[in-house]
């Protein structure tokens, strides 16, 4: 076998929970296991998959943190930095209204230089894939099943949008998701691989809830988005922020929650550093420069962003407050 494992080898690995590594799983599989291994990597190869080992460089840092990470995963495009992306889950059964508010979060957060991630599946995670693809931004789907085997299939046209711009992961090597609870093992990759976690429509019981769990054990923050009291998929949102969830009206609360949570100072990213700057209060454009540690003109961009984005306010005398205040 080859220095670096060839990819037939890493399906096996990720087949054998019990192998040290790809090299010993391959030399202990039978002739049979060796054949659907190698079917699974040339359809793999065909799609332009890779499948990065823990602790090689495409490897995700963020995925590290979890007790359970995969040892192998299989991505197809571009994945984010941890700082940069945001997760937008919710219910399959989704409302009118909670496809409008994920909708509007995704592109909102897309035009804010964030990645969108979610798992692909119908209601929420759709709407707001489409919503980051929409303004031009960047998307990110976690499967529960292998990318050879897009779950919906009827959104097999838009995981492919979304490589262009984004990627897709899993850590399933092929096949359709062989439990239904691989779904909710699935959803812990979605809150590692991001710096937040909004919850947008989740019933009592939703796997959502399961996503915004494991970023609270990850120490990451964790928003929803309110809705009706008398509506089943508001309960598991209602339930989170009596619990301590931050309530999320627009992309502007995501920032202040990321503003609030960076301890990076200059080293955080330019957005998160501006949201933090803004107050209550207006301020002009100098001072907010000033406490963000930006560039005057790169700070007047950025607040144009924030204000279509729906997280700042212009006032008279070319001065800005935080929305919401």
């Amino acid at each position: 076998m080859r220095d670096s494992p060839p990819l037939e080898a890493r399906v096996l690995f990720s087949r054998s929970p019990t192998a040290a590594d790809p090299e010993s799983a391959w030399q202990a599989a039978g002739a049979l296991e060796r054949g659907a291994a190698g079917l699974a990597a040339r359809t793999l190869e065909r799609l332009g998959v890779r499948a990065p080992l823990a602790g090689e460089p495409d490897y995700p840092v963020a995925l590290r943190d979890l007790s359970d990470a995969p040892r192998v995963l299989f991505v197809r495009g571009v994945l984010p930095e941890r700082s940069r992306a945001v997760a937008v889950v919710g219910s399959r059964a989704a409302t009118p209204y909670g496809l409008a508010q994920a909708g509007a979060l995704g592109a909102d957060l897309a035009r804010l230089g964030y990645t969108v991630v979610s798992g692909l599946a119908r209601g929420i995670d759709g709407a707001a894939h489409r919503g980051a693809l929409e303004v031009g931004g960047a998307s990110v789907a976690v499967l529960a099943g292998g990318l050879d085997a897009i779950t919906p299939r009827h959104h097999a046209g838009l995981a492919e949008t979304l490589c262009a711009r984004g990627g897709l992961l899993s850590e399933q090597a092929s096949g359709p998701p062989p439990f239904r609870w691989t779904f909710l093992e699935r959803n812990r990759l979605i809150a590692a691989l991001c710096a937040a976690t909004v919850v947008v429509e989740a019933a009592a019981r939703s796997g959502a809830l399961a996503t915004a769990a494991c970023a609270r054990r990850l120490e990451r923050p964790v928003l929803a988005v309110p809705g009706d009291v008398d509506r089943e998929t508001s309960r598991g949102t209602h339930a989170l922020i009596r619990a301590g969830a931050t309530l999320c009206e627009s992309a502007g609360d995501v920032l202040k929650v990321l503003g609030s949570a960076s301890t990076g100072g200059g080293a955080a990213p330019p957005e998160v550093r501006l949201g933090g700057a803004l107050r209550a209060e207006p301020r002009g454009v100098d001072e907010i420069a000033a406490t963000a540690g930006l560039a005057v003109d790169e700070t007047l961009a950025l607040l144009l962003q924030f204000e279509w984005a729906g997280a700042a306010v212009a006032v008279p005398g070319q001065r800005w407050r935080r929305a919401g205040s």
